[in-house]
């Protein structure tokens, strides 16, 4: 591959560490604030199944990305991925757990304004919903899951010794699934700039073709795990305690009902299921798993009566999720200018 190639991928792989640097909080955070997980363990779950998840069902939410503009030159993929980067980066260094659907989606209008596209309507208007009913989703979940678990162990009292070790098994699979559930639905955040600027060939390994799209989407998922393990403990801080003091049985409802609320986003399998049912379907998009992991845990406050949430915590979160796309937005059109007048670049 020609050092150009790597160079304009640079920014994808940026992307891909500043967006890792958030997983590890909005995945394992609650786990860690109760000290259920270690550090470690956490980082080495998250790290590989991120990996796995990106690799084998990332393809529903990327066909949505695709929609957002075919950037076809690496300059102008590069310089998205960039700006998107730059603002997760701005906002994980506050701490503040933001998305990257936002700032990656917040590029793309960035890209489209410059180039004087129209906008892309339909699409982001599938992704708008979905930023707003993804939270509320997850709180609605951990609310139910969080009372049905109460009622099961008030009518079945558990020895407590039992519980710690249920609940330590508990949080790592549904650490896990999260994990698969978010390189699954985010990694087109990560690669969906170079979707048609792809540099890679399809190739057989052990009688196994890998698409030019897997092997991207497996370059961005080793970049967020590389971004896990070197810069994700502040973030870890704010989900895992300073929102709200939590139990173990707090934690494993927040991973789970973030888990769910990603899955549901992200599966084509259940979404061809329930069109054979002739129901209705969640659309392919890539959500906020930082909007989600918040509703879960204002889902389980308010399963027990709202004590203890940090609303000026929540509130300032809440303020990253609506400025990062902006500052994403205006990061690319400022970017696209010099790319364009200063390198001489095609954007």
């Amino acid at each position: 591959m020609e050092i150009s190639v790597l160079f304009y991928l640079s920014s994808g792989l940026f992307l891909g560490w500043a967006l890792g640097a958030n997983q590890l909080g909005n995945i394992f955070g609650t786990a860690l604030g109760t000290h259920m997980v270690s550090f470690k363990k956490a980082a080495f779950l998250t790290s590989l199944c991120l990996i796995l998840g990106a690799f084998f069902s990332a393809s529903g939410t990327a066909e949505t990305m695709a929609g957002l503009g075919q950037v076809k030159g690496l300059a102008g993929a590069f310089t998205i991925a960039f700006s998107a980067a730059v603002a997760l980066f701005m906002m994980t260094k506050a701490g503040i757990p933001v998305s990257s659907t936002q700032a990656i989606v917040g590029s793309f209008l960035g890209w489209n304004l410059y180039n004087q596209f129209s906008l892309p309507t339909l699409v982001m208007s599938k992704i708008f919903i979905a930023w707003i009913l993804s939270p509320f989703l997850a709180g609605m979940m951990a609310f139910l899951l969080m009372k049905a678990l109460r009622f099961y162990l008030y009518k079945r009292p558990i020895p407590i010794l039992y519980v710690d070790a249920y609940l330590r098994l508990g949080l790592l699979i549904v650490g896990m699934f999260a994990a698969y559930a978010v390189g699954a639905n985010n990694i087109p955040n990560v690669m969906g700039p170079f979707l048609f600027a792809n540099p890679f060939q399809k190739f057989v390994l052990f009688g196994y073709e890998i698409s030019p799209l897997q092997q991207l989407f497996f370059l961005g998922a080793s970049a967020m795990a590389v971004g896990v393990y070197t810069f994700s403990k502040r973030v870890v801080q704010t989900i895992g305690g300073d929102l709200l003091k939590m139990t173990s049985l707090d934690a494993f409802v927040i991973v789970a009902s973030q888990g769910i609320v990603l899955f549901l986003f992200s599966s084509v399998s259940l979404q061809q299921l329930l069109l054979k049912m002739n129901l209705p379907t969640f659309p392919l998009v890539p959500v906020s798993n930082s909007e989600a992991i918040i509703g879960a845990i204002i889902g389980v406050s308010l399963s027990k009566g709202t004590k203890g949430l940090k609303y000026k915590e929540v509130l300032r979160i809440m303020r990253g999720w609506i400025i990062s796309p902006f500052v994403a937005m205006i990061l690319c059109f400022v970017a696209l200018f010099f790319m364009a007048n200063v390198f001489q670049l095609s954007v």
